[in-house]
């Protein structure tokens, strides 16, 4: 099929509608990254265990997430191995009394919203994971 017109149109002309038709797409994208962007402080409280790793946000700062990890690592007995601490982040591993390693790590997303990360073992272990995420958030309250 012959388009009728100089072929600098025709070439104009696929141009604009090639722009169009990708257009909704590239906005997505954006309206997305915005909402992940501008949800960081909504997304407080938000609970997800993907690939043997839970993850929270809790809205409190990095140092009140520090002390109540550290004190629910006392509570529960846990040998600890590894204390590292400084503005940004901090990371506890500490073993169990069977021997299971638990790592934990916090980063700090904003003055007071801290990412916690847990993970027993190499594989996972849910229900401790999230055992140990519910003493911490009654530590922080």
């Amino acid at each position: 099929m012959k388009l009728k017109g100089s072929n600098k149109t025709t070439k104009q002309a696929v141009i604009l509608i090639l722009m169009l038709a990708v257009s909704p797409l590239i906005m997505t994208g954006c309206l997305a990254a915005a909402a992940v962007g501008g949800g960081a402080v909504a997304g407080a409280g938000t609970i997800a265990y993907i690939k043997g790793e839970l993850k929270a946000t809790e809205g409190h700062s990095i140092d009140e997430t520090w002390a109540a990890t550290v004190t629910t690592i006392d509570e529960l007995q846990f040998i600890v191995i590894n204390k590292l601490k400084d503005a940004v982040s901090a990371e506890l591993k500490c073993q169990t009394a069977d021997n299971k390693t638990v790592n934990i790590e916090l980063k700090r997303i904003a003055d007071n919203l801290t990412e916690i990360k847990i993970r027993v073992d190499t594989f996972g272990d849910e229900a401790l994971s999230r055992y140990i995420l519910n003493k911490i958030q009654a530590n922080l309250k």
